[in-house]
């Protein structure tokens, strides 16, 4: 199946150390693992604390929608590049222009996630309550977000 353009130009964002990885579990789940008519998008990938900071703010202090984060700017591996938001494309007319995006953890999400678990990747879905966060992934090499702040170099941390 051709690769999702949109998903490989964030896989590009993210840090030097697990971009080429995260670029083949991507193919490999898509032509391997998911049938005809779904497709693995990443939705969200590298993002700045400013844009953490916005995130964190939905749903907190009046602001509108759904709090739909527990981590401030600098506190999620988001902000070094070192996780990724997933979203299953479905095409549900066979025309294949994917026109349905889905967060269900159905049978295609399950898979994905067991084979990206199987890479070394820490799944959200396993997360205890309200934290619970199905569509993410993470790979922390051992440091916490503290410690990532400060190894800062550039756009990345020296990891």
């Amino acid at each position: 199946m051709p690769a999702d353009q949109i998903t490989l130009d964030r896989i590009a964002k993210l840090h030097p150390k697990v971009k080429q990885q995260v670029q083949e579990m991507y193919m490999h789940a898509n032509n391997k693992i998911l049938g005809k008519g779904v497709r693995l998008r990443f939705a969200q990938v590298l993002r700045s604390i400013e844009e953490q900071n916005k995130m964190y703010a939905q749903g907190r202090n009046g602001n509108p929608g759904d709090i739909i984060t527990w981590a401030r700017g600098g506190s999620s591996y988001h902000n070094y590049g070192l996780a990724f938001d997933i979203v299953l494309l479905y095409d549900t007319d066979g025309n294949g222009t994917f026109e349905k995006a889905s967060w269900d953890e159905d049978e295609n999400w399950m898979k994905v996630v067991a084979y990206f678990k199987s890479q070394g990747w820490k799944w959200g879905g396993d997360w205890a309550g309200k934290k619970r966060d199905p569509p993410h992934f993470e790979k922390s090499f051992g440091y916490s977000t503290a410690q990532l702040k400060l190894k800062m170099n550039g756009n990345y941390p020296a990891i």
